[in-house]
């Protein structure tokens, strides 16, 4: 769709189904935004309770919500049809159970303003779920709230989604140049944030907590198999893969810092691809020497020094991460040039 001088700065697209309890103040704090030359176009996803009336009740009292009452095709069906109606000059998604702060859209199209070289922006998030009941969630919004700069987004790609789903906001043009949500045994949103990467988009947050983001025991990402584990992590082999055989000097020779077995199944997705492994590094004395696969374990002092080796830690477990970063850094290894964070 070509758009035109009257279109609005904004279209915020927002998938809803079955979410009669949570789905008004959503879509209160959508309306209540700072920036008020939007339209939102919420695409009622054939819910079986309350929620289409009121997504009409909401058109009737204000011009700028447009509803869309689709048979159940699920989020990706509806978020696609909610972005080919988009008229904004920029696209942001929200999700029916989450909750806009005021300026969020104010400060992202601001931010895509001054930034013409930045396609996709995201922006802190508050967790709005019980911290302690959902730990894992809470410090991965802590995480992600840490990578505010395209590089620190771009380098940390492969350990978790880094930005967000429901915080993004994109370029109009970004759709049609790069595509829209794909469908397949993969998550959806993580996918095309790796495959925008991939074609060179370049991404950034506002560094501000700008939206927050709730954590019912229902959403999607919790309860639907392309979710899973196993799916994140065969999506992320195959980016992963492709950035290698781009930025890898050495490939398709890596070095594996972990030698597990959760950390060699997923490492394991990368040798259908063709990456051929040197060896496993661990700091555990009783892994030390043992070959698994015809691949050695050797002690994490024999990481080769920087030139001679690319390192692919693949260790998740709490302040691992980090402690393998700062081992790599005193040894002068440099991130995104001799090693990459997997997790």
């Amino acid at each position: 769709m070509g758009l035109t001088m009257n279109d609005p700065v904004v279209t915020v697209t927002m998938p809803c189904r079955d979410c009669e309890t949570t789905v008004a103040r959503a879509m209160e704090s959508v309306l209540g935004q700072t920036l008020g030359d939007i339209e939102v176009v919420a695409v009622d996803d054939g819910s079986r309770d309350a929620t289409g009336s009121i997504l009409d009740e909401f058109a009737r009292r204000d011009r700028r919500v447009r509803v869309v009452h689709a048979a159940h095709g699920g989020v990706i069906a509806a978020a696609n049809t909610a972005i080919s109606l988009a008229c904004g000059r920029y696209v942001a998604r929200m999700d029916a159970d989450d909750e806009m702060l005021p300026d969020r859209l104010a400060a992202q199209a601001r931010l895509l303003d001054e930034r013409p070289e930045v396609g996709l922006v995201g922006c802190r998030i508050r967790f709005g779920g019980d911290r302690q009941g959902s730990a894992g969630y809470a410090r991965y919004v802590d995480w992600t709230n840490t990578l505010l700069t395209h590089e620190a987004i771009s380098l940390n790609r492969f350990v978790e989604f880094p930005v967000p789903n429901p915080s993004i906001m994109c370029r109009h043009q970004c759709l049609a140049d790069h595509g829209i949500y794909r469908d397949g045994d993969f998550p959806e949103d993580y996918d095309l944030l790796l495959r925008w990467l991939d074609t060179g988009v370049h991404m950034a947050k506002v560094d501000a907590e700008l939206m927050i983001w709730n954590d019912p025991p229902e959403r999607l990402s919790r309860t639907h198999p392309r979710y899973r584990v196993e799916a994140f992590y065969r999506l992320k082999s195959d980016y992963l893969a492709r950035w290698l055989a781009r930025h890898n000097p050495l490939h398709p020779e890596v070095h594996i810092l972990g030698s597990g077995r959760t950390t060699r199944k997923r490492a394991d997705m990368l040798l259908e691809h063709g990456i051929r492994f040197a060896a496993y590094y661990d700091v555990d004395p009783r892994k030390i020497g043992h070959v698994v696969g015809g691949v050695e374990v050797r002690s994490r002092d024999a990481v080769p020094p920087p030139g001679r080796a690319f390192c692919l830690p693949y260790v998740a477990s709490r302040g691992a991460r980090e402690d393998i970063a700062q081992f790599l850094h005193q040894r002068g290894h440099v991130l995104g040039r001799d090693y990459l964070p997997v997790a």
